[in-house]
C-alpha cells in the first residue's frame, strides 16, 4: 500500500471539516478529484475508509485507523518544513558549544539566556570541552563553537577573539602571601594550590607561570566548583589562581585578598572557533557579540 502525504491530509480534512465539497475547498482541489482520490486509496487498501450511509460521511474504523497515523505525521512533517524554512532564512539552526576553559561555564550561562530569547529557533546545548579534543570535533561537525584560550592554524576554522582577561592570585586575607604587592612563581612553593580537576597543560598558573619557571607547588588539591574553591581558600586551605572576572565578587570581600601574577600581570585571550563557513551566520555573529558583552561587563563590574 502507497500512502502519500496527501492522502494523510485527504482524510484528516474530511474528518475535520465534515465533508468532500468543504475539503475539497480547502484543500484547493474539486471535489471529483478528492473523490477519485478517496477510491483509488480505498482500492489499495481494499477496505472502506469511509461510511458513506451515515450524514455527514463518517471514517470506518480503518479510515480512523489512517486518521490517527495522520495526526501523528503531519505534525512532524510541519515541524519539519518549517525548520528547513527557517535554516533557509537563517533563523534557526543547531549552536552545540564546547568549552575548553573550566571557569567559563558561569561567565557563558546569562550569554546563552540572552541568546535563547534572540533565537528560540537555534538548538543550544554545551558540551565540556575539557572531557574531549574539541577543535577535531569542530572540524567534524559534531560541535559548532569552541571557547578556547589556545588558538591553532586549522584549515576552515576561525579564531574570533573575544576578550582578554588576567588569571589572578586568591589567598586568605591572613595568608602570609598576602603581605605582598604581587605573586612570582617561586611563591608557590611550599603552597597548596587548589585547581579545577583539569589536565596541568590548560591551567594558567602552570602553563603561563609555574611550569616555565620549574616550580612545583608543595601540593594540589582539586575542586569542580568555584564557589568551593572560594571556600576553601577563605578557609585558608590553600591558595589559587583564577580569571578576573571570577573573582569580581571577592576583590572587595575582606576575607580574600587577590593580587596580579608578576609585577606586571600575566594576560591571556579567549577565542571563540567556529567553522569559516558558518561564520557569516546572523546567529553566530550575534552569540559571539553577547559573549564579549557580557565579558566586558563582568570585568567592568
Amino acid at each position: 500500500m502507497h500512502i502519500e502525504f496527501r492522502h494523510l491530509r485527504t482524510i484528516k480534512a474530511i474528518h475535520d471539516l465534515g465533508g468532500v465539497a468543504r475539503a475539497a475547498e480547502s484543500l484547493n482541489i474539486t471535489q471529483s478529484a478528492l473523490s477519485h482520490q478517496i477510491k483509488g486509496l480505498e482500492e489499495q487498501a481494499g477496505v472502506e475508509l469511509f461510511i458513506r450511509r451515515s450524514k455527514p460521511m463518517r471514517l470506518s474504523p480503518a479510515g480512523l485507523r489512517l486518521l490517527k497515523l495522520a495526526e501523528q505525521v503531519l505534525p512532524q512533517v510541519e515541524a519539519l518544513a518549517a525548520e528547513f524554512e527557517g535554516l533557509r532564512k537563517g533563523s534557526s539552526g543547531r549552536m552545540h558549544i564546547a568549552i575548553e576553559c573550566h571557569a567559563c561555564f558561569e561567565w557563558l550561562f546569562p550569554v546563552l539566556e540572552a541568546f535563547r530569547k534572540n533565537w528560540p529557533d537555534v538548538d543550544v546545548d554545551i558540551k565540556p570541552g575539557l572531557a574531549f579534543d574539541a577543535l577535531p570535533a569542530l572540524m567534524k561537525e559534531e560541535v559548532d563553537l569552541v571557547v578556547s584560550s589556545d588558538p591553532e592554524d586549522l584549515p576552515g576554522v576561525s579564531f574570533t577573539p573575544l576578550f582578554d582577561y588576567s588569571p589572578v592570585f586568591v589567598a586568605a586575607s591572613v595568608h602570609p602571601l598576602a603581605q605582598k604587592e604581587w605573586i612570582s612563581a617561586e611563591d608557590f612553593r611550599g603552597q597548596t594550590l587548589i585547581t579545577y580537576p583539569v589536565e596541568r597543560t590548560r591551567l594558567d598558573v602552570f602553563n603561563q607561570l609555574l611550569t616555565p619557571a620549574k616550580v612545583e607547588p608543595a601540593a594540589v588539591r582539586q575542586a569542580e566548583l568555584t564557589a568551593v574553591i572560594l571556600l576553601l581558600v577563605a578557609s585558608n586551605r590553600g591558595v589559587a589562581v583564577l580569571p578576573d572576572w571570577v573573582v569580581r565578587e571577592v576583590k572587595y570581600n575582606s576575607d580574600y585578598v587577590t593580587r596580579p601574577l608578576t609585577k606586571t600581570g600575566l594576560t591571556r585571550r579567549l577565542y571563540a572557533a567556529t567553522r569559516t563557513a558558518d561564520a557569516g551566520k546572523a546567529y553566530v555573529t550575534d552569540l559571539i557579540g553577547l559573549a564579549q558583552d557580557e565579558a566586558h561587563r563582568l570585568q567592568a563590574a
